[in-house]
């Protein structure tokens, strides 16, 4: 096994993941299961969720939903399947299982203009009509599902805002600090420079990392699953042909571009086929 695609010591271990220097936050830092990414969170997961499931039930009752059909039926078998190879990894190899507590949950939104997908938190996972004319096949598709359960078990969501919550309180402070120098340079410029600012240099590049992760962690998912993940640079190749000409700049972007993803997934492919081979699942 090559020690730098090992998950517990691969290049996910990122020192700015967490700022764990001053101690009223210290008890705020933890770590990204499988990749030992440090991170910050403040956020317990049974806040989020109460947040978070109301407004997934609230999607469901005011969007149009395909249930009943070969495709929602694939979609479903595809998001169980990784549940229960994920399940089974953990158990294997003794460790916790941060997916203990999710109330899994995949619905397919009737909407054939929309390349999208997004988990909420707890497993709560939407697929768009819009993006099966990009995945193709199941193994496409197994892909797009493995990177969004793979940002709910990192506990990307939870990260984000406790980052948001830190930032909007930093800049709060500073402002206090400075006399007001803040805002009259907002008053002046007639637009929040300081939370643009933030956006581009921080929270811009900490969304990418969180991808980049997402990637890793759901090629390996679907890999443990049974999937052929060498669909999933296929996959970004067709993606990056139906985005063309509509990508912005990478430093004003929350995503990797296409380009930097299908080097990335070339790049890990074969480690992660060695490394995490199917499991047999009951």
């Amino acid at each position: 096994m090559s020690e730098n695609y090992k998950i517990s010591r691969r290049k996910f271990i990122y020192s700015s993941g967490c700022i764990c220097g001053a101690s009223l936050i210290l008890p705020s830092c933890t770590e990204v299961i499988m990749s030992d990414r440090k991170q910050f969170n403040i956020l317990s997961d049974n806040f989020l969720y109460s947040k978070t499931f109301p407004a997934y039930d609230n999607f469901k009752s005011q969007t149009k939903l395909i249930t009943g059909t070969s495709e929602y039926n694939n979609l479903v078998e595809i998001g169980f399947r990784i549940r229960d190879a994920i399940n089974i990894y953990y158990q294997n190899n003794g460790e916790n299982n941060p997916t203990n507590n999710f109330e899994w949950e995949f619905i397919l939104v009737d909407d054939d203009q929309t390349k999208n997908a997004w988990c909420m938190p707890g497993g709560k996972i939407a697929i768009y009509t819009g993006i099966l004319d990009v995945t193709k096949n199941t193994n496409g598709l197994a892909s797009v599902m493995g990177h969004e359960i793979a940002h709910a078990v990192a506990k990307h969501s939870v990260e984000r805002a406790s980052r948001g919550a830190l930032l909007q309180t930093g800049t709060s402070l500073i402002d206090i600090f400075s006399g007001g120098k803040l805002g009259q340079i907002n008053q002046a410029t007639g637009m929040n420079t300081v939370g643009l600012l933030s956006q581009i240099g921080i929270m811009n590049p900490f969304s990418r990392t969180q991808e980049s992760e997402a990637d890793y962690l759901g090629m390996i998912f679907s890999s443990l699953s049974g999937f052929d993940i060498r669909e999933t640079k296929m996959l970004w190749e067709r993606m990056k042909e139906a985005n063309k000409g509509k990508e912005p700049p990478q430093f004003m972007s929350t995503h990797p571009s296409s380009s930097k993803r299908i080097k990335d997934l070339s790049e890990w492919e074969n480690n992660i086929i060695l490394d995490y081979p199917p499991i047999v699942l009951s």
